[in-house]
């Protein structure tokens, strides 16, 4: 599994979706797309989630990516991340 950094912007109407069936919604999306949450966080700045996802690979997240945004609203940025150290042995 790969991991991958869901960075989200809300929309003005889908703020006013924010419940916590909607989180538990898209979390169910993401493990139909083969994909298991590591960790949420609502942000403050240019955007206002980030999830930290495992996908099998980019066809699954590009899967929900696009089916979150139709789903709730939510623009989302979705860009694949490797640890340090295996940046480090990539490039060093």
């Amino acid at each position: 599994m790969a991991k991958f950094l869901m960075l989200g912007k809300y929309s003005a109407e889908a703020v006013k979706g924010i419940t916590v069936e909607r989180t538990k919604k898209v979390t169910g999306i993401i493990e139909e797309c083969k994909g298991a949450v590591d960790s949420m966080y609502a942000l403050l700045g240019v955007y206002d989630l980030v999830f930290v996802v495992d996908f099998p690979g980019v066809s699954e997240a590009i899967k929900a990516s696009v089916t979150l945004t139709k789903l709730t609203g939510i623009a989302f940025t979705t860009s694949p991340a490797i640890a340090v150290e295996e940046f480090d042995k990539l490039v060093g």
